[in-house]
């Protein structure tokens, strides 16, 4: 399955809920996809947006928070899993497609295919941690997300970029002045 149709079905799957979107062709496609003052892109800061996702969980602990990662971005953000976990965020949902490459900066592979990210997060505390096919993503996702957190939602996609693909176009206070809005109304 091709990266972008993945954060169509997630995207379709979150409703509402606050979700941190990690940078590069994810922010992107997002965007594409579904762009909504509940997204925050973050835009050129790579392994943060679970750090950001842990602070408005924390804040928001009766609202449920999403997390959507790649792979690369975790693996540059490792640390911040066992973060996740030890704080035992049961609002926390951590989303992560991982292609096994930096698609943003001409497809270096990552070592995601030696490491099992759902592992990691599972040995940090994760209070549940999966993989699942790419086929049984939409069926998967509603169960995932009724789980108390924090909990990880591994999904193998496609290496490769939607050709022309637009960027974000919100400025970083734009997407912090939405994003505000909107997660004060939730």
């Amino acid at each position: 399955m091709r990266r972008a149709d993945a954060v169509e079905i997630v995207m379709q799957a979150l409703g509402d809920r606050p979700t941190i979107v990690c940078n590069g062709m994810i922010g992107r496609e997002v965007f594409t996809a579904r762009d909504r003052e509940e997204s925050f892109y973050m835009i050129g800061s790579m392994g943060l947006a679970l750090s950001i996702a842990i602070g408005v969980a924390v804040t928001k602990p009766q609202t449920p928070v999403v997390c959507l990662d790649g792979d690369g971005n975790v693996l540059m953000g490792a640390g911040v899993l066992a973060s996740a976990g030890a704080l035992g965020l049961k609002n926390l949902h951590h989303i992560v497609l991982d292609n096994e490459a930096h698609g943003s900066t001409g497809g270096q592979k990552t070592i995601s295919s030696h490491v099992r990210l759902e592992r990691i997060a599972e040995a940090s505390g994760y209070a549940h941690a999966e993989r699942v096919e790419p086929a049984d993503l939409a069926t998967t996702l509603p169960r995932f997300l009724a789980r108390p957190g924090p909990a990880m939602l591994l999904v193998k996609v496609d290496v490769g970029n939607v050709k022309g693909i637009g960027r974000v176009i919100h400025t970083p206070q734009e997407i912090t002045a939405r994003f505000s809005r909107a997660v004060q109304e939730a």
